[in-house]
């Protein structure tokens, strides 16, 4: 099934008034799965019933969660990477810093190449 995309008009960044525009493509979702429809999914591919399944999706939550808020890397080999970042503001000199330039921390997930490989051979149709 194709990625479904939209069209946006974006000026250049930085220049008064937007400069050239150019239009780009957007992904547009198209749906999404919750805990219950991944399970059912799972439970076609594997002997696990449903509460099997539901606890190691659940259980797998709460460890991420867990070492991500502790500054660990999690690798799921051929799914991806999530790790924590930070966002501060500058100091002038490294003595200055301390954790109240600190604005907040976010997870960014790294595909494995399994996910970056289909993407790559993925089609695109434009949303009507």
């Amino acid at each position: 099934m194709p990625i479904k995309y939209n069209l946006i008009e974006r000026g250049e960044p930085g220049v008064t008034g937007g400069g050239t525009k150019k239009w780009y493509a957007v992904a547009t979702n198209d749906g999404e799965l919750t805990v219950d429809d991944l399970t059912k999914q799972i439970e076609k591919f594997s002997a696990l019933s449903e509460a099997d399944i539901r606890g190691v999706i659940i259980a797998l939550e709460n460890v991420i969660q867990d070492n991500l808020a502790n500054g660990k890397i999690i690798r799921l080999d051929k799914l991806g990477s999530f790790y924590p970042t930070l966002s501060s503001k500058g100091a002038d000199t490294e003595e200055d810093f301390d954790t109240s330039y600190i604005r907040g921390a976010s997870v960014r997930f790294r595909a494995g190449t399994r996910i970056s490989n289909a993407l790559k051979t993925t089609t695109f149709k434009k949303n009507k």
